[in-house]
């Protein structure tokens, strides 16, 4: 498998400060650049209030606001009361104020607040799949196994083309039209259970048909008669994960209870961790390299969760992985199984020769 010495040309953290006010009128707009690649998959988070996640990409379009929010169960938006992201551009995106008189910009911009937005590169508005028994689109970046795809749903047993050329160690369904949760497959939990990106809840077998007891191929996922990510009535979009060598990990550790805590082996210097206790009811804890910038200062947002930015000193973000510096069950309980996902800054060593370092 080669290896990415790039990371940043296929995901990058950007952060910045809102410059919207009530005043602006419903026109203003605020141009976000030094993403670095054209971003089609954008996650965008307030850190310094209690906002909503927004998560816009390509395939689906953001001119209409598609916007759907990783903390709660409601369909996608077609609305911008409070602002949004209106636009992908070449290096970046554009944010635009909202119609509300009370709060215009206060989720994309609002003026004097800070935010983060992580940013994935797949391949535009995506083209036609016909892999799997249901056709779909899909926007594909095998080089960083990433995929965005969209389907319409049939009720039925079904398989899904994903486009990766490899198997999915995730698959992130969300209902499009209807007011469901989040369903996430992992190759750490299994193809009979699922877990949910917009609950503190562990490990479910609610809904045990969505992956029809199969497990993803390099060509496909498959879906059971669930509603939540087969609904014959809407569409679904599926966010797709194959791992790749310098760029990606998506496993598991077990925590050990101590501010001496486990070391989490990835094969690069993290850019964005996210992770949670998949046995048990905790947070999914978000960390990226770009925010305060030092260890073990490493502030965390959760996925579940409109909470403002907190300040646990949690982790490192070290050369070839991570560790935990805190005793904390929602991270590092003593002998609690934990999932994460991780995305590169750095290869412990490029071609290049240049080894990462720490933080």
């Amino acid at each position: 498998m080669a290896q990415i010495n790039k990371p940043n040309l296929h995901f990058n953290t950007k952060l910045y400060t809102g410059d919207m006010t009530d005043g602006d009128g419903t026109g203003h707009t605020q141009a976000i650049t030094g993403v670095g690649f054209a971003p089609d998959w954008v996650w965008h988070k307030c850190r310094s209030h209690a906002q909503t996640h927004l998560i816009v990409d390509k395939v689906r379009g953001v001119g209409s606001y598609n916007f759907l929010q990783s903390s709660a169960q409601s369909a996608q938006s077609t609305s911008n009361s409070n602002g949004a992201i209106s636009a992908l551009g070449s290096d970046g995106f554009t944010l635009e104020n909202g119609s509300d008189s009370g709060g215009k910009g206060n989720n994309a911009g609002a003026n004097g607040r800070t935010y983060a937005t992580w940013n994935w590169k797949a391949n535009g508005a995506g083209s036609a799949n016909t892999a799997g028994t249901i056709n779909s689109t899909v926007s594909v970046n095998t080089t960083a196994g990433f995929s965005i795809v969209k389907y319409s749903g049939t009720g039925s047993n079904a398989t899904v083309g994903h486009g990766l050329g490899a198997v999915p160690k995730v698959v992130l369904v969300k209902n499009l039209g209807q007011s469901t949760d989040w369903y996430m497959y992992t190759e750490v939990i299994g193809n009979t259970k699922s877990i949910l990106l917009n609950s503190n809840n562990g490990q479910t077998s609610a809904y045990s048909d969505n992956w029809n007891n199969t497990s993803p191929t390099t060509t496909t996922f498959s879906v059971g008669t669930s509603g939540a990510v087969n609904s014959s009535i809407a569409d679904h979009v599926a966010y797709c994960f194959a791992e790749k060598k310098g760029f990606s990990k998506f496993s598991s550790y077990v925590g050990n209870s101590s501010a001496n805590g486990t070391f989490v082996y990835t094969g690069f210097r993290p850019a964005f961790i996210m992770a949670k206790a998949y046995t048990r009811s905790e947070n999914w804890h978000m960390f990226d390299s770009k925010r305060i910038g030092r260890n073990v200062n490493n502030e965390q947002l959760y996925a579940d969760s409109n909470s403002s930015e907190g300040d646990t000193d949690y982790l490192d973000i070290l050369s070839n992985g991570f560790k935990f510096r805190y005793n904390s069950v929602g991270l590092n309980g003593a002998g609690e199984s934990y999932l994460y996902w991780a995305f590169a800054e750095n290869p412990i060593v490029g071609t290049n020769n240049i080894p990462g370092v720490a933080r």
